[in-house]
Parts: C-alpha cells; sequence; structure tokens
C-alpha cells in the first residue's frame, strides 16, 4: 500500500484534484444556465446600449478577477480545508470565521443547492408538458441525495465528474458561440457611452450608475468563483495549484460571457431584443440557437443547459461540505461534521448537508433565499478581500508563495467595489440583508460562545 492510500485509510484528505480539475470546478460552479437569460437584465440595465452591456460584463470579470487575485493570496498561503472560513479564523478571530461558516452550512451553501437542484428539472417544463411543481421537488430531492451519494465515494470520483460535465457543457455552448460570431449578419454598435432609457447621453454621474446596475446584473454570472478554495487540502500541490485555477478559471469564464453576449446580438438586432426582453422572454440564448439551428438548436441549447446545470450541482455538493468540516476542527461544531471516511471525504458533513438542502426544497420557493445566499456571499468576499491586507500587517512571518499584483491598490479597489454592491444589494432587499447581515451571524456567535465555555470546562477538568 502506498503512502498516499495509507493516509486516505487514516482519514486524511486525498490530494487528487488537478490544475484542471480546480479550473472545472472553478467554472463549473459558475457558468450555468443563466449564460443564457442573464445578458437580458445586463441589457436591460444598460438601457439597451449593447457597447455598454458588453463593458458591463468586462467590467464584472475584473471585478471578480479582482478577488480571485486576493483568495489566491490566501489560499496559497492557507490552502485549508473550509476556504474562506479558515482564512477568516486565521485572519482575524476564530468567531468571524464560525459566523461566515454557520451561515453559510445553514442557510448559504444548502440553499444554492436546493435552487440549482429544483432548476434542473424546471428547464425540463417546455418539453414535458403537465409536470407538476410537487413533481420537479420531487426530481430534485433524488438530485440531491444522488449527488451526496457520489461525492461519497471519493473527491476523485467528483472531481472527473466535473471535468466531463465542464467539457460537455462548452461544446454545446461554444457551437451556439461560434454559429452566432460566423452566422449572424448584424454588427452591433459598440460605442460603451452609457444612455439614458430615451437614448440620450446619460453624462457622467448618471453614466456610472447605469454601468453601475448593469455590473451587479453581472456579477450573477460571475457568482460562485471562490468556492474552490474549500478543497485547498485536496489538491495536488495547492499552493500553486489554487492560484492557477482561481485565476484562469474566472480569466475562462470572463472572456467566455463577453464573446457569447456579443454573439447574441450578432443575430438579434437591438430593437428585436428590447422587444423580447419586455415581453419577458428573456432567454435570448435560446432564440439566438432556435434561428441558426432550428429544432436541432432548441434540443443543443437545453443539453447545455442540464449539463451546465449538473455540473453546477455536482461542484457545489463537492466544494461546501468542506465547510462544516473546518468548523468541526476548529473545535466550535458537532465533532462527527470533523470526520473522514476511508475515501478521504467529509461523509457526515455531506449527508447534513443534503438533508438541509432537501428539507429547503420541500419547505418553500427559493426566490428570497436567492437574494439573502448572495448577500452572505458578498459579506465573506470583503472580509476575505480586505483580509489580504489585515493578513499581511499581523502575519508578515508568513510564507506567501503568491502575492497580490499591484498590492496595496489592487486590494482597496476590490474592498471599495464589494462593499458598494453590498451597500447595492441592501437597498434593493433590507429585510434579507438585515437578516445576513446581524441575524444569522449573532445566532452563530451564540452558538460559538457557548462551545467555547464547554471547551474551556472540559480543559479545566
Amino acid at each position: 500500500m502506498s503512502n498516499e492510500k495509507k493516509v486516505a485509510a487514516n482519514g486524511e484528505f486525498k490530494k487528487e484534484v488537478s490544475v484542471f480539475g480546480g479550473v472545472s470546478i472553478v467554472a463549473g460552479i459558475m457558468i450555468g444556465s443563466g449564460i443564457f437569460y442573464l445578458g437580458s437584465y445586463v441589457l436591460q440595465y444598460a438601457n439597451y446600449s449593447v457597447g455598454t452591456a458588453l463593458l458591463a460584463w468586462v467590467i464584472g470579470g475584473l471585478i471578480s478577477l479582482l478577488g480571485a487575485l486576493c483568495f489566491s493570496e490566501l489560499s496559497a498561503s492557507m490552502p485549508k480545508a473550509g476556504g474562506l472560513t479558515v482564512y477568516l479564523n486565521e485572519v482575524y478571530h476564530p468567531v468571524v470565521g464560525y459566523m461566515y461558516g454557520f451561515s453559510q452550512w445553514l442557510i448559504a451553501s444548502p440553499g444554492s443547492i436546493a435552487a440549482v437542484a429544483i432548476a434542473i428539472p424546471t428547464a425540463l417544463v417546455d418539453f414535458i408538458p403537465g409536470m407538476t411543481n410537487g413533481q420537479i421537488k420531487i426530481i430534485a430531492v433524488v438530485l440531491v441525495a444522488l449527488f451526496t451519494i457520489y461525492n461519497i465515494m471519493g473527491v476523485k470520483e467528483a472531481s472527473i465528474f466535473a471535468n466531463i460535465t465542464m467539457v460537455g457543457k462548452i461544446v454545446p455552448m461554444a457551437l451556439i458561440l461560434l454559429c452566432a460570431l460566423f452566422m449572424g449578419n448584424i454588427m452591433p454598435d459598440l460605442d460603451p457611452t452609457p444612455v439614458t432609457a430615451t437614448g440620450e447621453n446619460a453624462g457622467l454621474f448618471g453614466g456610472i450608475g447605469i454601468v453601475a446596475y448593469a455590473v451587479v446584473a453581472s456579477l450573477w454570472a460571475y457568482e460562485g468563483w471562490s468556492n474552490v478554495t474549500n478543497i485547498g487540502e485536496e489538491m495536488r500541490n495547492p499552493q500553486k495549484d489554487l492560484p492557477k485555477a482561481l485565476i484562469i478559471g474566472v480569466g475562462f469564464v470572463t472572456v467566455f460571457y463577453v464573446l457569447f453576449n456579443f454573439a447574441i446580438l450578432r443575430v438579434i438586432p437591438i430593437e428585436e431584443a428590447k422587444a423580447m426582453i419586455e415581453a419577458d422572454n428573456i432567454y435570448l440564448g435560446t432564440e439566438v440557437a432556435r434561428r441558426l439551428l432550428g429544432n436541432a438548436g432548441g434540443i443543443i441549447v437545453l443539453i447545455g443547459m442540464l449539463i451546465a446545470m449538473i455540473g453546477s450541482l455536482n461542484g457545489q455538493v463537492l466544494v461546501y461540505a468542506r465547510i462544516s468540516y473546518a468548523m468541526s476542527h476548529e473545535g466550535h461544531f458537532f465533532k462527527n461534521q470533523g470526520v473522514l471516511n476511508k475515501k478521504g471525504v467529509p461523509a457526515n458533513a455531506l449527508i447534513v448537508q443534503g438533508i438541509i438542502s432537501i428539507i429547503l426544497i420541500l419547505a418553500r420557493s427559493l426566490d428570497q433565499l436567492t437574494t439573502l445566499v448572495v448577500f452572505l456571499g458578498m459579506i465573506g468576499t470583503v472580509l476575505g478581500v480586505a483580509g489580504v491586507m489585515v493578513n499581511r500587517i499581523r502575519h508578515p512571518e508568513l510564507e506567501r508563495p503568491y502575492k497580490v499584483w499591484g498590492y496595496p491598490v489592487t486590494v482597496i479597489i476590490a474592498v471599495i467595489i464589494f462593499i458598494a454592491l453590498m451597500i447595492n444589494n441592501f437597498i434593493e432587499d433590507p429585510l434579507m440583508s438585515i437578516l445576513g447581515l446581524f441575524i444569522v451571524p449573532a445566532i452563530a456567535a451564540v452558538i460559538y460562545f457557548y462551545y467555547d465555555k464547554q471547551n474551556k470546562k472540559a480543559q479545566a477538568k
């Protein structure tokens, strides 16, 4: 038996995720069904200026890349299971990481899994007439159960599936993109100058507001890039591979999104796109496929969407379970959540995660929960990005195999941008934002200090 197998048998993580596997997980979680319709919201917020909309996609990608650069420094220095939860423990205080990790464990992670699981059968409604809401939820429950069981089999198997689905969804999407680029006969106006709803020049301050709204819409499509850090201990050479996976993954997705949304408007005139969007027909990517490839185009889109969502579901089930594992090892969470099976995966954490996801699927629709999930993610991102500066001040002796380019300017810019996005989200939905900013973390803090008190009593004995 090799040393690696002996280690795994003793309940340690297996280092079986390659750079390509990491990139597949990053892009796999980021690229979902939203690629076919989120461009409609970006166009709408950009007042149907193609140039402004594409600029928003570029800025959204650069913002995500800034965040990825910051997380790369943290991940290379602390390549631990649990990712951001561990970084916040080390950089600030264990209670900070715990509050973030608890909110992810209880709501954000299972909420994201539940949302994707529901979206998969929902995409089949047009092809399977008569499918009820109850049937959709049953299928979603089965999907969560199946992928939980599959991930218990080992990280290597989950990583292989991520690689397969990554290629599987890029192929049909790339086919649509290339057909639109070369078969489309429209050259949209690429002037990035923001305009008002009436088509007039928006001016400096008005233009900044328009671009900002469009960028926020684009960031929905970029969500999820940081989750690969949760499996830092399972990458073959995390100090080098994690930064590569983050930067390559986010960079690839940015280029792909910009080209895809440009290609759509090579086929559909902007005035026609506007009419479709205002009539609530937001699936512009699907319409492009049908126009260029007929009925086969609709089937290709469906296949691409299903593979994208299935890949995203697998990736989320894989990475999120490592959060409760990290909290357990920190000493303030259920001990069984920190146990690895012989395959080197936190099986108990996966099972509990699956149960909570299924409860959320059965309990309610996920519209408001989605807003809460996004806001909780923003809080973590702001703390993580700012943590690069805090970490350099508090731990100057720490080895840093990767350092953020342009420090500290790039970090300060990233912090300001992510705080602005949080404020925007707070204004849009104050109730869910207050729940995410105060109530859930407060509950987590109470539980943390309860465990802290129990630990001190045990040590005293």
